[in-house]
Order: C-alpha cells, then structure tokens, then sequence
C-alpha cells in the first residue's frame, strides 16, 4: 500500500507529533493500519524523538560554510537544550553537516508548515493547467497534482531534502538521529544563504 490518505498522515502527525516523512513511512509499512503505524514509530525511534521535540532549545551553535572560492556562504543556526551538548564534536559536526547541504541545494523553507498557502496553491494551479493542457484523464489528474506538490516540497523544504552526503536519509531523519545519540532536542532554528550573483544557485559539494 503506497498511496496514503494524507487525513490519516495528518492524524498519526497530531497523535505522535512525528514529522510528515516518518509518518507516512510508517503507515505505508503499516498499511494504513494506525495502531500499527505507532508500533512501527516506536521500533524506529522517531516516536521518542518526537517527544523530546516539545523540549525547549534555548542553547545551541551557528555554522558557516564558504564554497566556490567565496561565491557561496551559508549560516546556519542549530539549537539544543543544554550548553554541554552544544559544545559536542558530534552536534557541531552536524551542524557543519547542515550549513554545507544548504549550500548545495538550496533549501527555501526549513518546514512545510513554512512554506505559505498561497505558494502550494500556486504550484497546484500551474501543475493542473499543465495536465489538463495535456488532456490527462480527470480521475488522475487530483492524484498528479499531488505527487508533483510533494516532489516541490521536497526540493524546497529544508527537512524534506535527501542530505546530499547520504540520499538514503532525510535531513528531517538526520535531526532524528541525532537526538537519539545526544539525549536532547535537537531544532534548525534558522539559516541564510548567500551567493554571488550569476553563480549556480544548486552547486556540488564535497
């Protein structure tokens, strides 16, 4: 089962407080079945780390990464809840680990819960008027558009992105992982980007 209703991803999200991607890949192992899907969060871990995400963070580190001869630099804010953890190599590593991915690919938003209504709202219009323009059927055409406004949200949405070091992981399961090995929340409070003009905006790393 592949296709979820993203109503029930939306009710495991409110249940467990787990983030959109863990929450769809446990109902599809679960098979749409709630219940199950909870005991899979629990097996992965990502149920405990949604529970340290309710933590506040008011410690934390500031990253930089310069690319390409200073034509692209990135900050980026990652915070945690103690001072002892901030001064982790792991945590800073991270954090580092970050900074180079925005640099890389260029991330809009850090969530989707960023990205404005109106900007969803807008890629849908323009994938529909495409699909239709190319006569697709209209039973299908509600379902396209929303692959292709999940394939949108995963390009510009900080968390949603495959971290360019490993694509088998999401900066979102990153963040989770994280938190499993430090004992803390772990949060992107902030970045900014910054590239000279008529550089590439997505650029290889590494």
């Amino acid at each position: 089962m592949t296709n979820i209703d993203i109503a029930l991803i939306k009710q495991l999200r409110e249940t467990t407080g787990v983030g959109m991607m863990d929450a769809k890949k446990a109902l599809v192992e679960a098979n749409g079945d709630l219940e199950e899907a909870v005991t899979a969060l629990r097996k992965s871990g990502a149920l405990k780390a949604a529970k340290k995400a309710d933590r506040s963070t008011s410690e934390g580190f500031v990253a930089s990464y310069i690319h390409g001869d200073g034509r692209i630099g990135v900050m980026v804010e990652l915070n945690c809840e103690s001072d002892f953890v901030a001064r982790n190599e792991t945590f800073q590593a991270l954090a580092h680990d970050l900074a180079l991915h925005i640099a890389a690919t260029n991330p809009l938003y850090i969530s989707r819960e960023d990205v404005p209504e109106q900007v969803i709202e807008k890629e849908q219009s323009i994938y529909l008027e495409q699909l239709q323009a190319e006569g697709k059927p209209a039973e299908r055409i509600e379902m396209i558009v929303k692959g292709k406004v999940d394939k949108y949200l995963s390009d510009v949405v900080l968390l949603n992105q495959a971290f360019v070091k490993d694509e088998t992981v999401t900066i979102e399961q990153k963040l989770q992982a994280a938190v499993q090995v430090l004992g803390e929340n772990v949060q992107i409070a902030r970045f900014a980007r910054f590239a000279i003009a008529g550089h590439p905006n997505v650029c290889r790393v590494g």
